[in-house]
């Protein structure tokens, strides 16, 4: 059930994802006696609706659709969030807020459980994916709107929210008290030795602790013997610029540059160096990236790969490398304006262009890459030890393989089982052995599964006969061809239902084919640190 599958939410992915970097200037407070013709056209236009129009004319919400109309014209990131919206955000900064510790979305007029935080209220009282919250302290929600929901759910620190949830397999409503509490929102989402010295760690995202997640598991790592490091950034849509450079600087030393900003506004032209001796800057490492990695993770990647210091492998990233200033107007919400770009160590601008309505920039995540495509004479740069690399649109990778879909590279038919959420659903008729979180007796009895279940070819058939279900037209050839995608996906989403996600990726490390081939490149990886440790290396920083 995750939102991200969707055009749409896509492109709210991208909107969040450029909510990149620092907070520069203040607000702006324009005086009564100096607004300009402009704003009196305005008003005076808005006045006109609110007085004349045969409709209800809510003036917010005419307000708020003249601001996206107005930002619409700039560039794809310069985006406008409601009150809601900018909670959202700011709580997705900071890491934590008070609640149950799940994401809902409305699935046919019903409030639907689509992720949750391992460790929250919500899991350890036996919510799962898919789950649907029928009622709130005795009100049907029936017909609500995720805003209405989450006002329900959410509240103050300890205090409780009877609950009432519809599963599949259950004749009944199962009735829950769940004690609200602060919950943190992990960035780091696993980390785990892929073998007795290659480490891996899956970086989902930059929020105001990230460094510090880092920090943790590295040395957790370390202490179990790692010597080298696959540093998974894969659909990683970036967020805070500090972070960003501190999680850099965990890898490069003192003094490096890491990214540069220039821009219009007051101390928008940055450079950004790493600040301390960085711990780990003997640790070979490949850095994973995709079509869907952006902004923070691109400035991340840009620096190891200019600095010769990581070989990136995968797809060529998003290509997002505009800088927002948030500002927070009235009422509490807030304006994203792009107020400069930002340039890797060698000079690279890694934006795409984009065309006039933003639609081929923003379902460029769902379209072929070109590996092939031609550069412009001016888009060639140079890394450290004389590699070279370009500009304009996205960090390439060193070592192409192309792996969109955790991984792997399905057909069309294969990334439609994915972006319908069908392996999510089927992965609801199982149970965990021993999960007693849930007293409820279902009706038809769920299977229960250990964590070292094998998706068997019984299995793989159900699952086909659940995708005749959805009125999926199955294609037999394609079937085929994605059959290994299909039984790593089923492994997949069960064990994210049922054994967390750790586990889920542990197990799916053994079949991702775009980290598999990565792993057979350490020995260019360790080559390509001592060349980024060469004397011509060290003189160009």
């Amino acid at each position: 059930m995750r939102s991200y599958r969707s055009v749409s939410v896509a492109v709210s992915a991208v909107v969040f994802c450029a909510l990149l970097g620092g907070f520069y200037g203040r607000s702006a407070l324009v005086a009564q006696d100096q607004i300009p013709e402009q704003y009196k056209v305005f008003t005076a236009a808005l006045g006109a609706i609110e007085g004349t129009y045969v409709g209800t004319a809510e003036s917010d919400r005419l307000v708020y659709s003249a601001i996206i109309g107005m930002l619409q014209t700039l560039d794809p990131h310069s985006s406008f969030m409601d009150p809601r919206s900018y909670a959202q955000m700011r709580e997705r900064q900071e890491g934590r807020y008070y609640g149950l510790g799940i994401s809902i979305q409305v699935v046919d007029g019903e409030i639907t459980v689509f992720s949750l935080f391992e460790g929250s209220p919500a899991y350890q009282k036996g919510l799962r994916r898919g789950d649907v919250i029928a009622r709130i302290e005795g009100q049907d929600t029936k017909g609500w709107t995720s805003d209405q929901a989450v006002r329900q759910l959410r509240g103050p620190r300890g205090t409780p929210v009877r609950i009432a949830i519809k599963r599949p397999g259950y004749d009944r409503l199962i009735d829950l008290d769940v004690v609200r509490d602060e919950i943190h929102i992990p960035t780091v989402r696993a980390a785990f030795m892929l073998d007795p010295s290659t480490g891996y760690i899956l970086l989902q995202d930059f929020g105001e602790n990230s460094d510090q997640e880092l920090g943790r598991v590295l040395r957790d790592l370390t202490a179990k013997g790692m010597r080298r490091l696959v540093f998974d950034l894969r659909n990683n849509p970036g967020g805070a610029l500090d972070q960003a450079i501190r999680v850099a600087n965990r890898f490069l030393p003192r003094g490096d540059l890491i990214v540069y900003t220039r821009g219009r506004v007051a101390n928008s032209d940055q450079d950004y160096r790493a600040t301390q001796a960085g711990d780990y800057l003997n640790l070979p490492m490949i850095a994973l990236v995709n079509r869907n990695s952006a902004s923070a993770s691109e400035i991340v990647a840009g620096a190891l790969q200019d600095h010769d210091r990581a070989l990136i492998v995968g797809e060529t990233t998003f290509g997002k490398a505009l800088v927002q200033s948030v500002y927070r107007v009235s009422g509490g919400a807030g304006v994203a304006v792009t107020t400069a770009r930002y340039y890797t160590p060698s000079g690279r601008l890694i934006q795409r262009p984009w065309d006039g309505t933003f639609d081929e920039y923003l379902t460029y995540t769902l379209r072929e890459q070109d590996p092939g495509r031609a550069h412009k004479p001016e888009e060639l740069k140079f890394t450290d030890a004389g590699r070279r690399v370009y500009s304009g649109g996205g960090v390439e990778p060193d070592r192409r393989f192309d792996g969109p879909v955790e991984g792997f590279n399905p057909t069309r038919f294969g990334r439609t089982l994915f972006a319908r959420n069908l392996f999510d659903t089927f992965a609801q008729r199982f149970s965990r052995a021993g999960d007693r979180r849930i007293t409820a007796v279902p009706s038809t009895e769920l299977r229960e599964l250990t964590p070292d279940f094998e998706v068997t070819d019984a299995m793989v058939a159900e699952f086909k006969q659940h995708v005749e279900k959805s009125r999926l037209r199955i294609d037999e050839a394609a079937w085929q061809q994605d059959l290994p995608f299909i039984r790593a996906m089923i492994r997949f989403e069960i064990d994210v239902d049922l054994f967390g996600l750790e586990v889920a990726r542990r197990n799916l490390s053994r079949e991702d084919p775009q980290l598999r081939h990565a792993l057979t490149l350490f020995p260019e990886a360790e080559a390509l640190m001592r060349l980024g440790d060469s004397p011509p290396a060290r003189a160009a920083r």
